[in-house]
């Protein structure tokens, strides 16, 4: 697997399917003055599988789809499909969860593991505030679909932000884990680009180590477990007294786990983009249209990893000035 020139070995892509999404999560995406990728900016799945040939090549083993919201792409099943084919270890993805009522079957037949569902609280009247556009109602039946198709073991994301689901509302989703068997992780806030949404995030950031203590308080301690892979950039717990699920934390501002960095990032419109928190990209659309095939996509996929940063200025300094976080896929 490619080596970057800090000694990481990088072997994870994620892979930004579209800008475009269903809701409006208070410290992701505005309500308004929205500028989305021309529909012909998107790399096509032809062209997906042209990078991720590339990829595996060079040394990736995993893919993961993201957004945006990655199930509006018409053609997700197809892109599913057309990465499976490659070999790689894995194929997954993260999603709000309000399509996979019709789509999971189909996705589990093209070859999909997993799934990790984003949801912020499990209170219906308090989702609406922070997932706009959203409903509780679909998103867990987004969940049991996912189950019911074995894209399992279901992994649930929750962004801690303050004011709006640091209070009960963690603890609510640490209890339905020890319920259901879930692996819940709670994730610190970014304040990628400059807007309203940055500003939120950064205003009302939370860091994990309260996150803790609160569902500590409320069902008792947490016991650290072993981490299966170096670069896994969650922190994980089990609980105390032997119930089931897994309680993690994702903490890239109080807690930044860099150094063990293992992954890069596609964006929709076709950017390599080599570090979340950074703005260095390579265009990959450009070099494709031009006519450059997977093995010049390869000679830029070491490149871009031989020149991925260490580290990041938060929570000091501005991270990205021309994405937000819905522009990258988190």
């Amino acid at each position: 697997m490619p080596t970057d020139g800090f000694g990481r070995q990088i072997d994870y892509l994620r892979i930004s399917l579209t800008d475009h999404c269903n809701l409006r999560c208070v410290y992701c995406m505005p309500m308004h003055g929205l500028q989305f990728a021309p529909a012909e900016h998107l790399l096509t799945a032809e062209e997906i599988e042209t990078v991720g040939r590339a990829a595996l090549q060079v040394g990736f083993r995993r893919f993961r789809l993201t957004g945006g919201e990655p199930t509006l792409r018409a053609d997700l099943v197809e892109i599913v499909e057309r990465l499976m084919a490659l070999g790689p270890d894995e194929v997954a993805m993260t999603t709000n969860g309000i399509r996979l009522p019709r789509l999971a079957p189909a996705l589990k037949k093209a070859g999909l593991r997993r799934v990790n569902i984003h949801v912020d609280t499990l209170s219906p009247e308090r989702l609406p505030l922070i997932m706009r556009l959203g409903s509780l109602a679909d998103i867990e039946a987004g969940i049991d679909a996912a189950e019911s198709a074995g894209l399992t073991p279901i992994k649930i994301n929750c962004v801690v932000t303050r004011g709006f689901n640091d209070g009960d509302d963690v603890v609510e989703l640490a209890r339905r884990a020890r319920e259901r068997g879930w692996h819940v992780r709670f994730i610190e806030t970014m304040p990628l680009g400059v807007g309203e949404t940055a500003q939120i995030a950064r205003t009302h950031f939370v860091p994990s180590r309260a996150t803790r203590i609160r569902i500590e308080a409320a069902l008792g301690p947490l016991l650290a477990v072993p981490a299966a892979h170096a670069a896994d950039e969650a922190q994980n717990f089990r609980f105390a007294d032997g119930a089931p699920g897994v309680v993690g934390f994702i903490s890239p501002v109080s807690e930044p786990y860099c150094g063990t960095c293992n992954r890069m990032r596609l964006t929709a419109d076709g950017k390599l983009h080599l570090c979340l928190l950074n703005e260095d990209e390579r265009d990959l659309r450009g070099l494709l249209r031009a006519g450059g095939g997977e093995a010049a996509v390869a000679r830029v996929l070491l490149r871009a990893v031989a020149a991925k940063p260490m580290g990041h200025q938060l929570p000091a300094g501005v991270t990205t000035e021309t994405r937000e976080m819905f522009q990258i896929g988190g």
